[in-house]
């Protein structure tokens, strides 16, 4: 298990209170200090993680003076978050941040800066999607080259995110900084790990508008295509401000089969999936009653598997995300999540959004004009 692992926790809402209920029952973890504007909320989490006297305050800055830190845990509103990673990098202490890193385009620079220049300090930003059994599946399949070369995929984000009570800071711009921000850079995240199995991203066109619903200040509203150097392209069509339910649908089509999952159906009917080799050409359902297959990736999906069908938090894999990144700060090895190595995820949108204002294609990696454009977002 090795030392106990002194954790400063920033933010006790909703997210933030459900992580620390998990984080303070691993092994080896002492939530050290709790920092919160609010202290009635800080109470309340401390007393549903059982963590008795913890010390509370809300200044962040005296806290990290104060008490011994090996491990920020950032989980307040979006703004504050490259603030309180940045503070934390420049003094040695490991960050874990919610999505997203940042939420301006300086501050996302910044944090990669710091996190290559700084190899033994530990980062990671939660993409939670990566841990989704489902997920790892599907990426087990590409890497098996069950579909053939990808020619397109499209995965969607639509989800009305929660913006009641003291979570109205989401509609203003100043805190929750965009779109991508809030949601969208879940299946950014998804595309990025699927497509890069077999390729490289060249260039994103985006479009977006204000569907002024409930209030958004920043586009909630987005049509993302990135074209990659195989000649395929990925689409994300992204909505948080109104939407009948959680549509992450996805849709792969390859040279050898295909995979499509809509969250929205009736579980038995999510996922239907062929290939050439994998389902002799046919296509299967395989979450259907009595469903077999002789193809060891196809029964993995199981009736029981955790599909990412769901915008509540507890449907999925908090603790097993939790326990990646100490397992990262205790072995000294880097996360494909750390700010340096998912920066692509954060690229994507920062270049989405200056194609979006510019209207035109911004090329990838994005060139010195378009960083100009994007600090100025």
């Amino acid at each position: 298990m090795g030392k106990t692992l002194n954790v400063c926790f920033i933010g006790t809402g909703w997210m933030g209170s459900t992580q620390l209920q998990i984080l303070s029952k691993l092994d080896g973890i002492k939530i050290s200090v709790i920092v919160e504007q609010n202290r009635v909320n800080a109470e309340e989490a401390i007393k549903k993680a059982g963590l008795g006297d913890t010390p509370i305050t809300d200044n962040f800055e005296m806290a990290i003076e104060k008490f011994p830190i090996d491990i920020v845990w950032i989980v307040s509103p979006n703004s504050l978050h490259a603030h309180q990673a940045i503070f934390a990098m420049e003094r040695g202490i490991n960050v874990f941040c919610e999505k997203p890193a940042s939420t301006t385009f300086s501050d996302y620079e910044k944090e990669i800066e710091l996190s290559k220049a700084n190899p033994k300090v530990m980062s990671m930003v939660d993409y939670i999607l990566n841990f989704n059994p489902m997920e790892q599946v599907l990426s087990e399949m590409v890497k098996a080259d069950e579909f053939g070369r990808i020619d397109q995929l499209q995965i969607n984000y639509r989800h009305p995110v929660n913006i009641q009570g003291d979570k109205v800071w989401k509609l203003k711009k100043a805190f929750m900084g965009d779109a991508m921000g809030m949601g969208i850079n879940h299946a950014i995240s998804m595309i990025v790990r699927i497509m890069q199995i077999q390729a490289k991203p060249l260039a994103v066109y985006a479009t977006s508008f204000n569907s002024k619903v409930r209030g958004f200040e920043p586009d909630p509203v987005w049509n993302i295509m990135i074209r990659y150097d195989n000649g395929a392209t990925a689409i994300c069509l992204g909505n948080i401000d109104v939407e009948n339910g959680y549509d992450l649908y996805h849709c792969l089509a390859g040279s050898k089969g295909g995979f499509i999952f809509d969250s929205r159906l009736a579980v038995q009917d999510k996922i239907r999936l062929w290939g050439e080799k994998m389902t002799n050409g046919q296509w299967v359902y395989p979450l259907h009653p009595g469903f077999e297959s002789t193809n060891a990736l196809v029964q993995k999906i199981t009736p029981d598997i955790m599909l990412p069908d769901s915008g509540d938090v507890l449907d999925h894999q908090i603790k097993i995300a939790l326990e990646h990144f100490i397992n990262s700060v205790r072995t000294g090895v880097k996360s494909p999540l750390s700010f340096d190595n998912s920066s692509l995820v954060a690229e994507i949108g920062w270049a989405a959004q200056v194609s979006a204002r510019e209207h035109r294609e911004v090329l990838l990696p994005m060139s010195s004009e378009d960083c100009a454009i994007a600090r100025l977002l």
